[in-house]
Protein backbone atom coordinates (compact mmCIF):
# COMPACT_ATOMS: atom_id res chain seq x y z
CA UNK A 1 0.00 0.00 0.00
CA UNK A 2 1.05 3.70 -0.48
CA UNK A 3 0.51 6.60 1.02
CA UNK A 4 -2.44 8.53 -0.40
CA UNK A 5 -1.22 11.95 1.36
CA UNK A 6 -4.31 12.18 3.19
CA UNK A 7 -2.63 13.53 6.86
CA UNK A 8 -4.04 13.02 10.39
CA UNK A 9 -5.71 15.80 12.47
CA UNK A 10 -3.71 15.79 15.73
CA UNK A 11 -5.16 18.77 17.82
CA UNK A 12 -5.43 20.86 14.62
CA UNK A 13 -1.54 19.64 13.57
CA UNK A 14 -1.72 17.90 10.15
CA UNK A 15 0.63 14.75 10.93
CA UNK A 16 1.56 12.54 7.67
CA UNK A 17 0.53 9.02 9.14
CA UNK A 18 2.94 7.24 7.55
CA UNK A 19 6.32 4.77 7.89
CA UNK A 20 10.49 5.03 7.12
CA UNK A 21 9.23 3.69 3.34
CA UNK A 22 6.83 6.57 2.18
CA UNK A 23 9.07 9.50 3.86
CA UNK A 24 12.19 8.54 1.87
CA UNK A 25 9.84 7.68 -1.49
CA UNK A 26 8.59 10.99 -0.61
CA UNK A 27 12.15 12.69 0.13
CA UNK A 28 13.86 11.11 -3.18
CA UNK A 29 10.60 12.26 -5.60
CA UNK A 30 11.55 15.97 -4.83
CA UNK A 31 15.14 15.20 -5.40
CA UNK A 32 14.40 13.39 -8.39
CA UNK A 33 11.51 16.40 -9.61
CA UNK A 34 13.93 19.09 -8.26
CA UNK A 35 10.91 20.80 -6.41
CA UNK A 36 11.51 22.51 -2.90
CA UNK A 37 10.14 21.02 0.32
CA UNK A 38 10.67 21.10 4.15
CA UNK A 39 9.72 18.39 6.58
CA UNK A 40 9.02 18.60 10.16
CA UNK A 41 10.32 15.94 12.31
CA UNK A 42 7.50 16.26 14.90
CA UNK A 43 6.53 14.70 18.22
CA UNK A 44 4.08 16.14 21.09
CA UNK A 45 6.56 18.19 21.92
CA UNK A 46 5.80 20.21 18.49
CA UNK A 47 2.23 19.50 18.28
CA UNK A 48 2.05 21.23 21.99
CA UNK A 49 3.75 23.88 21.13
CA UNK A 50 1.50 24.62 18.27
CA UNK A 51 -1.43 24.89 20.62
CA UNK A 52 -0.53 28.05 21.54
CA UNK A 53 1.65 29.26 18.71
CA UNK A 54 0.00 29.92 15.78
CA UNK A 55 2.25 30.39 13.66
CA UNK A 56 4.12 27.23 13.97
CA UNK A 57 0.91 25.09 13.58
CA UNK A 58 0.95 26.97 9.94
CA UNK A 59 4.17 26.01 9.20
CA UNK A 60 3.70 22.35 10.28
CA UNK A 61 0.82 22.44 7.96
CA UNK A 62 2.49 23.90 5.05
CA UNK A 63 5.35 21.30 5.36
CA UNK A 64 6.14 18.33 2.44
CA UNK A 65 5.52 16.17 5.55
CA UNK A 66 5.02 16.17 8.81
CA UNK A 67 6.48 12.53 10.13
CA UNK A 68 5.60 10.95 13.32
CA UNK A 69 8.81 11.49 15.28
CA UNK A 70 7.23 9.85 18.76
CA UNK A 71 5.09 6.99 19.99
CA UNK A 72 2.71 8.82 20.84
CA UNK A 73 1.62 10.66 17.47
CA UNK A 74 2.18 6.75 16.20
CA UNK A 75 -0.35 5.69 18.70
CA UNK A 76 -3.03 8.67 17.94
CA UNK A 77 -2.55 7.78 13.92
CA UNK A 78 -3.62 4.05 14.42
CA UNK A 79 -6.45 4.63 16.89
CA UNK A 80 -7.95 6.87 14.31
CA UNK A 81 -7.73 4.34 11.88
CA UNK A 82 -4.17 5.01 10.21
CA UNK A 83 -2.88 1.60 10.86
CA UNK A 84 0.20 0.90 9.08
CA UNK A 85 1.72 4.34 10.71
CA UNK A 86 5.27 3.62 12.29
CA UNK A 87 7.36 5.61 13.91
CA UNK A 88 10.17 8.05 11.64
CA UNK A 89 12.31 8.98 14.42
CA UNK A 90 14.49 12.04 13.41
CA UNK A 91 17.56 9.98 14.09
CA UNK A 92 16.89 6.72 12.23
CA UNK A 93 15.42 8.68 9.47
CA UNK A 94 19.16 10.23 9.17
CA UNK A 95 20.67 7.18 8.87
CA UNK A 96 17.84 5.63 6.62
CA UNK A 97 18.29 8.76 3.93
CA UNK A 98 22.17 8.82 4.66
CA UNK A 99 22.80 5.14 3.57
CA UNK A 100 20.45 5.79 0.60
CA UNK A 101 22.32 9.04 -0.09
CA UNK A 102 25.73 7.06 -0.53
CA UNK A 103 24.40 4.72 -2.86
CA UNK A 104 22.78 7.48 -5.08
CA UNK A 105 25.06 9.90 -4.52
CA UNK A 106 22.57 12.63 -3.26
CA UNK A 107 24.28 15.73 -1.80
CA UNK A 108 24.54 16.48 1.72
CA UNK A 109 24.60 19.56 4.28
CA UNK A 110 24.66 20.35 7.43
CA UNK A 111 23.24 23.27 9.61
CA UNK A 112 23.47 24.16 12.98
CA UNK A 113 24.59 22.24 15.94
CA UNK A 114 27.29 23.28 18.41
CA UNK A 115 30.71 24.87 17.85
CA UNK A 116 32.39 22.20 15.49
CA UNK A 117 29.59 19.27 15.76
CA UNK A 118 28.32 19.65 11.99
CA UNK A 119 32.02 18.63 11.09
CA UNK A 120 32.25 15.98 13.24
CA UNK A 121 28.75 14.67 12.35
CA UNK A 122 30.29 14.67 8.74
CA UNK A 123 33.42 13.32 8.69
CA UNK A 124 31.51 10.33 11.45
CA UNK A 125 28.80 9.87 8.78
CA UNK A 126 31.38 9.48 5.38
CA UNK A 127 33.61 7.20 7.61
CA UNK A 128 30.44 5.36 7.89
CA UNK A 129 29.20 5.48 4.39
CA UNK A 130 32.24 5.21 2.18
CA UNK A 131 31.21 7.26 -1.05
CA UNK A 132 28.52 9.99 1.52
CA UNK A 133 28.53 13.07 -0.62
CA UNK A 134 28.74 16.23 1.48
CA UNK A 135 28.19 19.47 -0.13
CA UNK A 136 29.30 21.64 2.68
CA UNK A 137 28.32 22.55 6.77
CA UNK A 138 27.60 25.07 8.50
CA UNK A 139 27.31 26.46 12.63
CA UNK A 140 25.51 29.67 13.25
CA UNK A 141 25.61 31.45 16.34
CA UNK A 142 23.15 31.72 18.60
CA UNK A 143 21.96 35.09 18.09
CA UNK A 144 19.76 35.94 15.68
CA UNK A 145 21.62 36.61 12.31
CA UNK A 146 21.65 39.71 10.39
CA UNK A 147 20.11 40.09 6.92
CA UNK A 148 23.56 40.04 5.51
CA UNK A 149 25.16 37.02 7.66
CA UNK A 150 21.64 35.66 6.40
CA UNK A 151 22.10 35.97 2.67
CA UNK A 152 25.73 34.97 3.08
CA UNK A 153 24.49 31.75 4.16
CA UNK A 154 22.07 31.34 1.84
CA UNK A 155 24.20 32.18 -1.04
CA UNK A 156 26.39 29.32 0.29
CA UNK A 157 24.31 26.34 0.43
CA UNK A 158 23.05 27.08 -3.14
CA UNK A 159 26.39 27.28 -4.77
CA UNK A 160 26.97 24.23 -2.94
CA UNK A 161 23.48 22.75 -4.36
CA UNK A 162 22.89 19.71 -1.69
CA UNK A 163 20.21 17.81 -2.09
CA UNK A 164 19.34 17.24 1.45
CA UNK A 165 19.58 19.83 3.68
CA UNK A 166 19.78 18.74 7.28
CA UNK A 167 19.08 21.35 10.28
CA UNK A 168 20.15 20.48 13.93
CA UNK A 169 18.28 23.34 15.67
CA UNK A 170 16.25 23.06 18.29
CA UNK A 171 12.34 22.74 18.40
CA UNK A 172 10.69 25.62 17.14
CA UNK A 173 13.82 27.05 15.93
CA UNK A 174 14.52 24.74 13.55
CA UNK A 175 10.85 24.73 11.85
CA UNK A 176 10.89 28.77 11.56
CA UNK A 177 14.02 28.83 9.78
CA UNK A 178 13.22 25.74 7.59
CA UNK A 179 10.09 27.36 6.75
CA UNK A 180 11.64 31.02 6.07
CA UNK A 181 14.13 29.38 3.57
CA UNK A 182 12.52 26.98 1.92
CA UNK A 183 12.08 29.75 -1.08
CA UNK A 184 15.22 31.05 -1.08
CA UNK A 185 17.25 28.36 -1.18
CA UNK A 186 17.62 25.72 -4.39
CA UNK A 187 17.65 22.96 -2.19
CA UNK A 188 14.64 20.16 -2.93
CA UNK A 189 14.42 18.80 0.92
CA UNK A 190 15.21 20.61 4.26
CA UNK A 191 14.46 18.27 7.29
CA UNK A 192 14.75 19.58 10.96
CA UNK A 193 16.24 16.68 12.78
CA UNK A 194 17.20 18.60 16.00
CA UNK A 195 19.49 16.52 18.56
CA UNK A 196 20.09 13.44 15.62
CA UNK A 197 23.04 15.69 15.29
CA UNK A 198 24.60 14.47 18.47
CA UNK A 199 23.03 11.67 18.54
CA UNK A 200 25.09 10.68 15.15
CA UNK A 201 27.88 12.16 15.82
CA UNK A 202 28.48 10.03 19.28
CA UNK A 203 27.88 13.02 21.37
CA UNK A 204 24.91 11.82 23.04
CA UNK A 205 23.51 8.41 24.33
CA UNK A 206 20.14 7.50 22.58
CA UNK A 207 17.04 5.36 24.70
CA UNK A 208 17.44 2.19 24.43
CA UNK A 209 14.94 0.60 21.80
CA UNK A 210 13.10 -1.27 24.27
CA UNK A 211 12.43 2.16 25.45
CA UNK A 212 11.54 4.21 22.18
CA UNK A 213 9.63 0.79 21.45
CA UNK A 214 6.82 1.89 24.47
CA UNK A 215 7.13 5.47 24.38
CA UNK A 216 9.34 6.31 26.71
CA UNK A 217 12.80 7.70 25.49
CA UNK A 218 11.29 11.35 27.03
CA UNK A 219 12.42 9.82 30.91
CA UNK A 220 15.05 8.67 29.08
CA UNK A 221 15.88 12.13 28.03
CA UNK A 222 14.71 13.60 31.07
CA UNK A 223 17.26 11.62 33.58
CA UNK A 224 20.03 12.56 31.37
CA UNK A 225 19.48 16.29 30.38
CA UNK A 226 17.21 16.53 33.35
CA UNK A 227 18.28 20.43 34.05
CA UNK A 228 17.66 20.79 30.39
CA UNK A 229 14.52 19.16 29.71
CA UNK A 230 12.68 19.19 33.26
CA UNK A 231 10.42 21.78 32.21
CA UNK A 232 9.46 20.67 28.70
CA UNK A 233 8.96 17.07 29.62
CA UNK A 234 6.53 17.03 32.75
CA UNK A 235 4.48 20.04 31.76
CA UNK A 236 4.40 18.47 27.43
CA UNK A 237 3.55 15.02 28.42
CA UNK A 238 1.29 15.22 30.32
CA UNK A 239 -0.39 17.74 28.19
CA UNK A 240 -0.48 15.90 25.19
CA UNK A 241 -2.09 12.73 26.71
CA UNK A 242 -5.05 14.77 28.49
CA UNK A 243 -5.44 16.83 25.06
CA UNK A 244 -5.18 14.08 22.58
CA UNK A 245 -7.15 11.58 24.35
CA UNK A 246 -10.29 14.12 24.55
CA UNK A 247 -9.62 14.70 21.01
CA UNK A 248 -10.20 10.81 20.52
CA UNK A 249 -12.87 10.70 22.79
CA UNK A 250 -14.74 13.84 20.54
CA UNK A 251 -14.06 11.50 17.43
CA UNK A 252 -15.76 8.40 18.98
CA UNK A 253 -18.93 10.16 19.75
CA UNK A 254 -19.19 12.16 16.84
CA UNK A 255 -18.91 8.79 14.70
CA UNK A 256 -21.01 7.10 16.58
CA UNK A 257 -23.67 9.67 16.33
CA UNK A 258 -23.10 9.81 12.58
CA UNK A 259 -23.40 5.96 11.87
Amino acid sequence: MIWNGVRADILGVLVSPINMKDASDSVESWIAERSSHYVCVTGAHGVIESQTNEKLRDIHNRAGLVVPDGMPLVWFCRAVGFKRTTRVYGPDLMRHLTAISAERGYRQFYYGGNDDVAEMLAEKLQQEHPGLQVAGTHTPPFRSLTPEEDDAIVEKINSLQPDILWVGLSTPKQEYWAAAHADRLNVPVIIGVGAAFDFLAGLKIQAPAWMQRFGLEWLFRLVTEPRRLWRRYLSIVPRFIFLANQQLVRTKIYGAANR
